[in-house]
């Protein structure tokens, strides 16, 4: 199998196909190139809190008036060079964050996250002209984290002794379309990290993002080309049916852009030629017998 589709191959020495490997898939997922996006920027949204303590202490008042908080966050996914990189924000050029935050007490789960995510990165001005407002396809949720107390760390599951706990936050992927424009505030940096970067590094950006490449395992991809040729794919689909990866002749006297023909051994094409140009060679005449000549001699 090869990530390069079948109308793409330009390979003289074509992988072999095993059966299809896709049971119980997800459904594939298309991903545009990063240069089919517009960004821009849009005015400064200030840190709510001055301190990671004055934000836990805001959670906490939260937690006591409204119970456990609800926070949703988008997986943004586009490609470059014909892999995954996700879309995350960068405050003070030092922390990572996907973009999104925490819903309001009266606000519907989806519709609370689409207007979030309009908050951080709907654009404006004449950016935003033919921009609808919570334009946005919320896909799955790929993953739950629980803050078990009021604190810095969260778990992607319930601790056992923990019966209330204080903040969920969801993960879901969005689906971008073919073309968007995004605008991020001035004081902070939108950022197209490869998967390859998040995989294992949690020392720059934390268990939560570097999660990320494991949470998308699960999907394929098919990688489009800004023509909207579908130029790669995630390996695991079977050949079509009678489908036999042939060579192509880009340059030469086959003008037509025709596949070769596979070609026959040499010696059975000497052998067909041969047998065409060549009469059927008679049987030797048998000599005749002891009998036969006395008979004729009498």
């Amino acid at each position: 199998m090869s990530t390069v589709t079948n109308a793409a191959l330009r390979s003289g020495n074509p992988p072999i196909t095993p059966l299809s490997f896709n049971s119980n898939q997800s459904t594939k997922i298309t991903l545009y190139p990063l240069s089919n996006y517009t960004f821009g920027v849009k005015e400064t949204q200030p840190e709510e809190d001055p301190s990671v303590l004055a934000r836990l202490k805001r959670l906490e008042e939260h937690y006591t008036e409204h119970g456990m908080r609800r926070t949703c966050e988008g997986i943004l996914v586009c490609h470059e060079h014909n892999h995954p990189h996700i879309l995350m924000l960068q405050i003070a050029n030092a922390f990572f964050k996907l973009p999104g935050d925490y819903l309001r007490p009266e606000d519907d789960e989806i519709e609370g996250f689409k207007a979030r995510l309009d908050e951080r990165l709907a654009p404006v001005g004449r950016l935003g002209e033919g921009e609808a407002a919570g334009d946005w396809q919320i896909g799955e949720c790929l993953a739950q984290w629980w803050r078990p107390n009021f604190e810095t760390f969260m778990y992607p599951f319930v601790p056992a002794h923990v019966t209330r706990p204080k903040e969920c936050k969801k993960l879901y992927f969005i689906n971008l379309p073919k073309a968007k424009t995004l605008s991020v505030p001035k004081n902070m940096k939108i950022l197209a990290v490869p998967l390859f970067e998040l995989y294992d590094n949690t020392a720059r950006y934390g268990p939560q993002l570097s999660a990320i490449p494991h949470l998308l395992s699960r999907f394929n991809f098919e990688f489009v080309d800004e023509d909207g040729k579908v130029v790669a794919a995630t390996p695991g689909s079977a050949a079509p049916n009678g489908h036999i990866p042939k060579v192509k002749v880009l340059a030469g006297d086959d003008t037509d852009m025709k596949e070769d023909e596979p070609e026959q051994p040499q010696e059975q094409a000497q052998g067909q030629t041969l047998g065409s140009a060549q009469e059927p060679a008679q049987e030797p005449a048998q000599e005749p017998s002891q009998e036969q000549v006395q008979n004729g001699t009498s």
